[in-house]
């Protein structure tokens, strides 16, 4: 029985007949190894019948992979050619896969609305360059998405799961613990990809919980949080000051949020940025 999943030598036939040289424009690295593959859909925990967004599936590695654990599968794909084709490398490969598939050819940075039933799951090889801006859109945009697990650059999978007062603690951590828990779920080599990526990969799993009780927005308490990291080696009364209005108008607002205003930015966690959001709203 011939493997479903797509490996290496198919991966480039399927490429060369598209006519497709992957691009840095879209930062596509595709997955050439069916085993890696595997490995991913088991750690996100995808169950029979679940209903998976998928960004970026490219010739269709994960894709194959999702539908192969049974999952209904939305993929977002912004190039035209890899859009009309994945329903086809489905039909050949996964035939009785078929119709639970749905492809939008998209930007996923614009995408606010997706066909069918909402997804409860993301599970993606994302794109190195908009990792970040996607992962936090998708967890704005999609509130039934309990639990995600994407594939990115080691370095952002480390600052996304960076806890406060980390060397690598900074703006993605903070916003994306605002969604969810996160947290490093495993590395990926380099040999896996076609082209081979001149940087390490890993996977973060992120699990949706509630946001901080707050009075503050949530747009409130990331214009903090991008100001406090702005000036990274500024104490937050500093940083703060023009958002303020006055060094000291920052100050008041860090006593009555219970911050020591000689502190970093990079010391706090998302709570306590909301707590200091609250405090210059009042």
């Amino acid at each position: 029985m011939t493997d479903a999943l797509l490996g290496p030598a198919s991966i480039r036939d399927l490429a060369g007949r598209l006519g497709i040289r992957p691009t840095k424009t879209w930062g596509q690295n595709f997955v050439v190894d069916a085993g890696t593959v595997r490995k991913i859909v088991r750690i996100a925990q995808v169950r029979e019948g679940e209903r998976v967004v998928e960004i970026g599936p490219g010739l269709g590695s994960l894709t194959l992979g999702l539908l192969e654990a049974g999952a209904h599968v939305v993929a977002v794909e912004i190039d035209p050619a890899l859009a009309r084709q994945l329903p086809l490398t489905v039909a050949e490969r996964l035939p009785e896969a078929v119709d639970r598939l749905e492809v939008l050819a998209a930007d996923a940075m614009t995408v606010t609305t997706l066909p069918g039933p909402p997804p409860t799951a993301l599970v993606a090889n994302l794109p190195y360059n908009v990792a970040v801006p996607v992962l936090l859109s998708f967890l704005e945009r999609f509130d039934s998405l309990e639990r995600v697990l994407v594939m990115v650059q080691a370095e952002v999978a480390d600052r996304l799961a960076a806890p406060p007062g980390s060397r690598t603690y900074g703006i993605p951590s903070a916003k994306a613990a605002w969604y969810a828990d996160a947290r490093r779920a495993g590395s990926i080599g380099r040999a896996v990809f076609w082209p081979v990526p001149r940087v390490d990969s890993a996977l973060v799993a992120l699990e949706r919980r509630d946001p901080p009780t707050t009075t503050a927005s949530r747009e409130a308490v990331f214009t903090v949080v991008d100001t406090a990291f702005a000036q990274r080696r500024k104490t937050l009364r500093a940083a703060l000051a023009g958002l303020a209005g006055s060094g000291d108008a920052a100050e008041r607002a860090l006593r009555a949020a219970g911050i020591d205003p000689a502190t970093r930015g990079e010391r706090l966690d998302v709570v306590q940025f909301a707590r200091i959001a609250e405090a210059l709203a009042s």
